[in-house]
């Protein structure tokens, strides 16, 4: 299939216009000549004891049935924050909130959440629903970050608050996988911490293609 050209000659976009074209993800990152490809993804996990994830996922199953989660206002600060704030305590790792990244005119705006461990990096990008289209400005953030820093593995998620994707950019070969799996809070919120940390802990796997 022959490239079709998106982006305007001239035009700016920010990271958010990305959610909003009406176009196939596949298409949008064919722009930046990288692949998508949509599989299982092998995630790293942590070995590391959390001893803290039973108590925080009580306290969300606690809390859910007196909170509207009809905003992504809502779902950052009931979900989404409560967890990063533990992970930070569990890997002592930085946690930037609307980090500004600009690399051109086309690759601009804020990353709702970078998290950082030394060398190794997590994007995570809130909304409100629409994980698909979510996922395509999640993968351009992540090429963005690629064009600024040194590394050739970057990993990223898009969640709506109970419900998290992940995903993973390599440099080398110009691929983002999707992952096909979920994973869903309160329900996987140890497997889910786990594969954070491990991310942030740089823990080796390999991929499965």
């Amino acid at each position: 299939m022959s490239k079709r050209k998106i982006l305007e000659e001239g035009r700016d976009y920010s990271f958010r216009s990305y959610f909003e074209l009406a176009y196939e993800p596949d298409e949008i990152l064919a722009e930046f000549d990288y692949k998508l490809i949509i599989q299982e993804l092998n995630l790293p996990k942590t070995t590391q004891e959390l001893l803290r994830t039973s108590e925080l996922k009580q306290k969300i199953k606690a809390i859910l049935p007196f909170v509207s989660l009809s905003n992504e206002t809502a779902r950052r600060e009931t979900l989404v924050s409560p967890l990063l704030l533990e992970v930070i305590r569990y890997c002592e790792c930085k946690m930037r909130i609307e980090y500004p990244l600009r690399v051109s005119n086309i690759l601009k705006g804020n990353l709702d959440y970078l998290l950082q461990l030394k060398n190794h990096f997590l994007v995570i990008e809130a909304k409100n629903d629409d994980l698909t289209r979510g996922f395509t400005q999640l993968a351009v953030e992540l090429i963005a970050l690629s064009q600024v820093e040194e590394q050739n593995i970057y990993y990223g998620a898009v969640t709506i608050g109970d419900v998290w994707r992940f995903g993973k950019l390599n440099r080398i070969e110009q691929t983002i996988i999707q992952d096909i799996n979920l994973f869903r809070v309160p329900d996987d919120l140890d497997d889910l911490t786990k594969v954070i940390v491990g991310i942030l802990q740089g823990v080796e796997v390999e991929d499965k293609f």
